[in-house]
This record gives C-alpha cells, sequence and structure tokens, in this order.
C-alpha cells in the first residue's frame, strides 16, 4: 500500500474517530482524494457535519449513528461500501489528532496529480493547435495551467513564483515527429530564400522572429547569420552569408555545407517575409508549449519534490512560452497579455488555512487546566513547517 493511500485512510479514520477534526481540515476538498470511494466518505462526513449530525456537538463518546449514516450517505454516489469498511478506517488511523498532517499529505498527492493531468492537457491542445495551424487552444491551456498552479500554491500555503530547478528535469521526448513537421519545414526554407533573396525584407521579421523559433536549428543558424549581416548593415548575398557561416564556424563543424546555402538562395520564388515570418512562429509557439507541457510533467511525476517547489519550478518552466507568446502577439499586432494584480489585502483565507495546516496539530477541545499542572506537550510544541 502507498503512503499516500494510508494517508487518504488515516484522514478519514481521525475524522471518524473524533468528528470535530473537520474544524481543521477547511482547506481539504473531496477532490484531493484519490479513490473515489474517498472522495464520497469525505464528502459525506462535511455533508453531515454541516447539517449538525448530533456527533458534531458530542462532548464525549461519538455515537455509532456517525458511522452509520456516513456509510449511508456515502452509498448514494459509490457502490459496494459496507460499515465493515469505515471500521477498518478507524483501525488505519494511528493518532486522530494528527488529521491535519495526514490530509497535508492527502493534498500534496493531490497537487501533484492535478500539475500532471493540466500538464498532458496543455500538451495535447499544442498537438491539436499544430495540426490545425492555430495557437488559441495552446495559449488557453497555458492560462489555465498557470491559474491551477496559483490556486494550488494558496492552497498549500505558499507564494507563487518562478524559480529555476537545481538540476533540470530530463522530459520524455516526442514519440513521434511534431504534426505538420514537413510543412514547416518548407515554410522555413522559402522564408530563409527569400530573406537572403531580398534582403530588405528582414525589416518585416526581425523586430520578434528570433533563431530558436526555427524547428531545425540549422536553419535557424541560417537566419542567425543573415541578422548578423542585418544588423552590421551589410550587404546581404550568396557570398557573404557563405563567409558569415564560416567566420561562425558552421562549415568547419559541420552544421551547413555549401551546397545547403546555395539551395536556400536559388530558385526562390515570390513570398511575403512577413507571412512566412508568422508561420514560423506559430509552429514555435504550439512547440515551446509542448516542451513545457513536458518539462511539467516530468517534474509532477517526481514524488520526492515538495508541492512548493513543483509549483514553482512549474512556473518556470512556463517562462519560454510566456516569452514566445509576447512576441507571437507583436507579429499580429495584438497588445501583450497582462497578468493579473496580486491580492491587495493580504493572503486569502485559503492560504492561512494551508498555512496553519502545516503547523503541529492541536487538541480539539483542550480542558482547562488544574492550578499548577504543567501544560501539556502539544500545547508548546512550535509549529513545524518541514515541506515548502
Amino acid at each position: 500500500m502507498s503512503p499516500l493511500l494510508e494517508a487518504e485512510q488515516a484522514v478519514l479514520g481521525a475524522v471518524l474517530l473524533e468528528p470535530g477534526q473537520l474544524r481543521q481540515l477547511g482547506w481539504l476538498t473531496p477532490e484531493h482524494f484519490h479513490r473515489p470511494v474517498h472522495q464520497a466518505l469525505f464528502a459525506a462526513l462535511r455533508k453531515l457535519h454541516a447539517d449538525r449530525h448530533p456527533a458534531s456537538t458530542a462532548e464525549n463518546s461519538v455515537p455509532l449513528s456517525w458511522v452509520t449514516d456516513t456509510v449511508a450517505e456515502a452509498g448514494r454516489h459509490v457502490r459496494g461500501l459496507n460499515a465493515s469498511y469505515a471500521h477498518s478506517l478507524i483501525s488505519a488511523c494511528p493518532r486522530p489528532g494528527h488529521a491535519p498532517v495526514y490530509g497535508r499529505m492527502v493534498l500534496e498527492g493531490a497537487i501533484h496529480r492535478s500539475v500532471t493531468a493540466h500538464a498532458i492537457r496543455l500538451h495535447q491542445a499544442a498537438r491539436a493547435d499544430a495540426l490545425r495551424g492555430d495557437v488559441e487552444g495552446a495559449l488557453r491551456g497555458a492560462d489555465v495551467l498557470r491559474d491551477v498552479l496559483n490556486d494550488l500554491a494558496r492552497r498549500w500555503g505558499t507564494e507563487p513564483r518562478p524559480v529555476a530547478p537545481g538540476t533540470p528535469p530530463t522530459p520524455s521526448p516526442a514519440a513521434t515527429p511534431p504534426p505538420g513537421w514537413a510543412t514547416v519545414a518548407e515554410e522555413e526554407q522559402i522564408l530563409l530564400g527569400v530573406l537572403a533573396e531580398r534582403p530588405k525584407s528582414m525589416d518585416e521579421v526581425v523586430g520578434w522572429l528570433r533563431p530558436d523559433d526555427f524547428a531545425d536549428p540549422t536553419r535557424g543558424e541560417v537566419y542567425r547569420c543573415l541578422g548578423a549581416l542585418h544588423h552590421r548593415g551589410e550587404p546581404i548575398d550568396r557570398i557573404t552569408l557563405l563567409w558569415e557561416a564560416q567566420r561562425r564556424g558552421l562549415l568547419a563543424d559541420g552544421t551547413l555545407s555549401r551546397d545547403q546555402l546555395a539551395a536556400l538562395c536559388d530558385g526562390v520564388g515570390p513570398g511575403s517575409a512577413e507571412w512566412l515570418g508568422e508561420q514560423v512562429m506559430r509552429s514555435s509557439v504550439t512547440r515551446t508549449a509542448a516542451a513545457s507541457a513536458r518539462a511539467i510533467r516530468a517534474l509532477a511525476e517526481n514524488e520526492a519534490l515538495a508541492p512548493g517547489r513543483l509549483i514553482n519550478h512549474a512556473l518556470h518552466a512556463l517562462s519560454p512560452l510566456d516569452e514566445v507568446r509576447t512576441r507571437w502577439h507583436a507579429a499580429n499586432g495584438r497588445p501583450p497579455p497582462t497578468s493579473p494584480a496580486p491580492a491587495p489585502n493580504g493572503p486569502p483565507p485559503a492560504q492561512v488555512h494551508a498555512a496553519r495546516a502545516r503547523s503541529a496539530p492541536r487538541p480539539i477541545s483542550p480542558s482547562p487546566a488544574a492550578p499548577g499542572s504543567a501544560s501539556s506537550p502539544a500545547a508548546v510544541r512550535p509549529p513545524s513547517r518541514g515541506h515548502g
């Protein structure tokens, strides 16, 4: 049995033993549980508690109806649930007072699953856009993923900010070439030919198109040579382009050959550099979105990564897409998207509750201490913030 499954059982067992523990778990929702039966049980516990079940106000022993009514309510949404399983959950809870810590473990697992699921959706949207020749689905998917990361950060009690991982994750490579690869390669080839044949057309794309936007690194290096000649105000033709490539060592290391450069400059038909550049830019957006999605999924599948670090590293993995998106909007004459302003009145309640959950659990109803008696260890234990 995995530690996450044990944590789910323990937090449910704790609430079945001590209904008052729900008051410390307001930040935990049924959707944070992995198993559907556990989702149904936690939803039933919250409903009965909100309906002021007699057990929610019991001072001493918890009535048996708390368990049977919970099973009956949860059984309306899942099949095969019986009181025997509820009692096994009670047996699986070592200490009911540790319910907030068990809940934090459940939330941690939910954060990893949620980030993984949204990264997969972003990757699927990027590939679908590449097939359609569009970018809006990928950009919407990135916005949704960012909103999810910000919401999870508030629930966990951390400040969302992009932080580069010490060791970059190794994303799984794409199993097949990106959709539309042949069309993209042809458009890149034609664009370079147009720029080499009509150097003044560099002014149409140089402000927003970058060498990294080319799917083929070799064609990206050719564009870099063209950009260097344009920046220095030198003439652009077959000879100067070949000379610039040689100065950059592209001929010596085998990146380029004379025949490749000659093929770029020969047989160029009519074409708009701006339109072709936009097609290359569109491919760059979807390709970067897919790469960010793979990197974020690799982070989320690392169970050793604490939620705070996972969220911040995932936000950092979205940064390349933000940069490409800004240039895509510049290519289309659209203003860049604006980020939402931070909340002016301090951290939201969910963040405060999550931060409290990462502290040492406190007794539900502490009895007044007798004069001269020593304080309980739980009351004087300092907060513990072991997870980032």
